[in-house]
């Protein structure tokens, strides 16, 4: 209960209109009956007297004592790679991690048995990293992870927490596989060793017909009676 004091009483360190604090309470000097002061309504009321009256320490101060306007705190934040800052407020940071943690909790909550798919693209703070691992581990539904941009301190920690890529993998095996299977049928017909095969074919290789001939991929080259093996080339830039 807050009482407000405006008696004409003599205290010896009290004023007209001055609040007594005992704690978190105020308190009234009507209702102390021996002559003690409260130390810590004097220490209250010293610091009162000293935003109220217009010096402070023999200094001029501030005639009226404003507080802090309260909205939404920022931060100067520097984008990485440029030079330029911009201001980024905390609510948003901050509510923008709450979001993908209910955006998740959710998805789980409707069906734990299909995979999440969690895109990364930022600096990775502490405090939201945290707490997206921890939402991650706590998950019954795969969460796969993709990088889509960069993924800086902690966020290559998430990046790097993601369930393993079965999918991915089983279709690159599968892809060797087959790659194995050609070049080895392919070494077969044309007498050429399996490593020489990997080695000319794992870049793009083209094959004139003699080469085509001599490499074993053609059993020979096919003429007009008319032409000879041994005729000259005709230069093709006259023609026309």
């Amino acid at each position: 209960m807050a009482i407000s004091l405006n008696t004409n009483l003599h205290h010896p360190s009290l004023s007209c209109g001055t609040k007594l604090y005992s704690g978190l309470k105020l308190q009234s000097p009507c209702l102390f009956a021996t002559g003690r002061l409260n130390l810590t309504a004097d220490f209250f009321s010293r610091i009162s007297e000293s935003v109220q009256c217009g010096t402070r320490n023999s200094k001029p101060t501030r005639s009226r004592v404003g507080m802090m306007p309260i909205g939404t705190p920022r931060v100067p934040y520097r984008v990485p790679c440029e030079e330029t800052w911009q201001w980024v407020d905390l609510w948003n940071a901050l509510e923008f991690s709450n979001q993908i943690l209910a955006t998740m909790l959710y998805l789980d909550s409707i069906d734990d048995n299909k995979r999440l798919y969690f895109y990364i693209n930022g600096p990775g703070d502490l405090t939201p990293s945290l707490a997206i691992y921890d939402t991650m581990e706590s998950l019954k539904s795969p969460v796969g992870t993709h990088c889509v941009g960069y993924a800086y301190n902690l966020a290559g920690f998430l990046l790097a927490a993601g369930e393993k890529a079965d999918d991915i993998r089983n279709e690159a095996n599968e892809l060797l596989r087959i790659i194995d299977y050609l070049f080895n049928e392919l070494a077969i017909n044309t007498g050429q060793s399996v490593e020489k095969i990997n080695k000319d074919l794992s870049r793009m290789k083209r094959f004139n017909a003699q080469q085509a001939l001599e490499y074993g991929l053609i059993d020979r080259i096919v003429r007009p009676p008319r032409i000879k093996a041994d005729a000259p080339r005709k230069d093709v830039a006259g023609l026309g």
